[in-house]
């Protein structure tokens, strides 16, 4: 295959086949296409490909180095993982819909200029959206609304930007862009909502526990990853992504904490892990940026082998409410230790993904002398392990005995778990394979004494800690609640702004009405009057008057004709 074919093609022409086919037939298929993608990547050279003329600029639809090399392998390897998981499913939407969605965001991210960039922007929002409407509720429903509105905003800020750059410069090459000029700005907000920056990310929490549960899957692989690509192409070294990363790493811990929704929790943990990733690109030292895209990679694996473990609980027990579940790893077993592996991953345990590739950032954090982020980091690292290593697989499997006795996941879905948690345990076994791909050669060693015992010591006080939190009854309780986040703002203060503005104006109304009701009634009470033999309209009338009053406007009319 020519490198000046789109590799994104692959996935999306060939989801429109999908719909012809039945059957295990359609299995294989859907089995075939992210490994052709695969093997095409792998044969592909470095360079700029597919290039189009349009407008007088040079569109790049396939430009490959070792970060977009990068991106795609992690993003094939997501989707064949979601395919192998979904197996079951017959929904042909749902099917289509993770091709296209999987494909236009490899697309984007082989994309040489900001067009191209643009166009598979909006298209990942479009295809990702049917995923949380596949649920076929009135929530859900709501949701991906909301989602794609905001999705499709983030596009227009990309656009809007772009084109103020290309202005400014004549150039619509995607790569370093900075934030010096408005467009540029503007471009970080439509990235940063991708990213789920603070405020501007609740969109997170509000759709992705709405999809189905293999919906969730796909969904926690691209978007969110696809903005951490931008930024590391456009915005590396950025200082004030310092900042933006370190309160992005903290602040979701609060919420995960109280969250009984264990999906809402697992996105919350999302936003937690996406902070220690843009802190990486803001520093942009070749050890920070290898650092952020390595831990992208680590944390579209684990993430997904945590959601794909919580799909397996909602799919046989139909919740995944902490305040419901408990004792499932008598039914479940292979989940229950799949799901283990995804939590010692995204903990950074020692011989698991996330120590190898989260320790970067620590490094480049403590190298460049940032004390403060380097605690914060450190102290959101303690936080991801209570709500996300720990919550989860405790309230899901061991916390009490529910009563609920159902069957083991699909054999496809536990396939896929363990795929995924394999890829969890070889990349903090043998690190070397993924330093390999990264950016930058690098020579970097997490198993270090300093690193390992540092590591060892947080984990083991922050268990201490829950147990201690447990045991004296102080740990928050999973209660049946809705937590309110900056999704306050269209929950409460919208409806409340919005029911303010209806009695302002119906009392407006009333207080209009009253007043025309009663000057119309004295209008028609003087009239009424002046029909009266002694009123103004029926009083007879001198023709002396009469005469003045011609003369009056025979006067005015010969003025306006001669000023005229």
């Amino acid at each position: 295959m020519s490198a000046d074919f789109p590799v994104a093609l692959i996935l999306i022409l060939g989801a429109l086949a999908v719909p012809l086919l039945r059957g295990s037939v359609r299995a294989v298929y859907l089995l075939l296409l992210p490994v052709a993608a695969f093997a095409w990547l792998l044969a592909a050279p470095h360079g700029a490909f597919g290039q189009v003329q349009l407008l007088g600029q040079t569109l790049v639809l396939m430009r490959v180095d070792r970060l977009s090399l990068l991106f795609g392998y992690v993003f094939l390897i997501a989707t064949l993982l979601s395919v192998i998981y979904a197996l079951h499913v017959k929904d042909t939407m749902q099917q289509v819909a993770s091709l296209v969605y999987a494909g236009c965001a490899i697309g984007a991210v082989f994309a040489g200029d900001l067009i191209t960039l643009f166009i598979y922007w909006e298209l990942t929002a479009v295809s990702s959206v049917l995923l949380i409407w596949a649920s076929r509720s009135n929530s859900a429903s709501r949701a991906g609304t909301r989602y794609l509105v905001v999705q499709l905003l983030s596009g227009m800020f990309l656009l809007a930007g772009g084109l103020l750059h290309w202005r400014a410069t004549g150039s619509l090459a995607f790569g370093p862009i900075g934030i010096d000029s408005l467009g540029g700005a503007l471009m970080l907000i439509g990235i940063g909502v991708k990213c789920a920056f603070p405020l501007l990310h609740n969109w997170l929490q509000d759709a992705y526990p709405e999809a189905t549960p293999t919906g969730t899957v796909v969904l926690s692989a691209f978007t969110t990853k696809l903005g951490i690509y931008a930024l590391a192409r456009a915005y590396p070294g950025t200082e004030m992504l310092i900042w933006i990363g370190t309160l992005m790493a903290a602040f979701p811990i609060f919420y995960a904490v109280i969250e009984n929704d264990l999906r809402r929790v697992l996105a919350y943990s999302m936003n937690n892990q996406l902070g220690f990733m843009v802190v990486g690109v803001g520093i942009g030292t070749e050890l920070a940026i290898n650092g952020a895209v390595a831990h992208a990679f680590a944390d579209i694996l684990f993430k997904a082998l945590l959601f794909m473990s919580m799909g397996a609980v909602l799919l046989r027990t139909g919740t995944v409410k902490g305040s419901e579940l408990g004792g499932l790893y008598k039914s479940m077993p292979w989940t229950t230790g799949f799901c283990i592996v995804g939590a010692a991953s995204i903990s950074a345990f020692p011989l698991f993904s996330g120590f190898v590739t989260k320790s970067m950032i620590m490094s480049a954090a403590a190298d460049g002398g940032l004390l403060t982020t380097w605690l914060v980091l450190l102290f959101a690292s303690a936080g991801v392990f209570h709500h996300a290593g720990i919550k989860i697989p405790y309230f899901a499997f061991f916390s009490h005995d529910a009563g609920i006795r159902c069957n083991e996941a699909p054999r496809n879905m536990l396939a896929a778990m363990a795929v995924a948690a394999a890829l969890c345990i070889g990349i903090g076994v043998y690190p070397g394979a993924l330093y390999a791909i990264l950016p930058y050669a690098t020579s970097y060693e997490p198993y270090t004494t300093g690193h390992v015992v540092t590591q060892l010591q947080l984990l083991v006080f922050s268990a201490l800690a829950f147990a201690v939190l447990m045991r004296t009854g102080i740990y928050p309780p999973e209660l049946r609640s809705v937590n309110l986040d900056s999704d306050w703002f269209y929950r409460v203060a919208a409806p409340a702004s919005a029911r303010l503005c209806s009695r302002a104006i119906a009392a407006l109304q009333h207080a209009g009405g009253s007043l025309v009701d009663g000057l119309t009634r004295r209008i028609i009470e003087r009239a009424q009057h002046e029909r009266k033999p002694q009123g103004w309209l029926v009083r007879s009338r001198p023709t002396g008057s009469m005469t003045l009053w011609v003369m009056i406007m025979l006067l005015g009319y010969l003025v306006l004709y001669y000023s005229s």
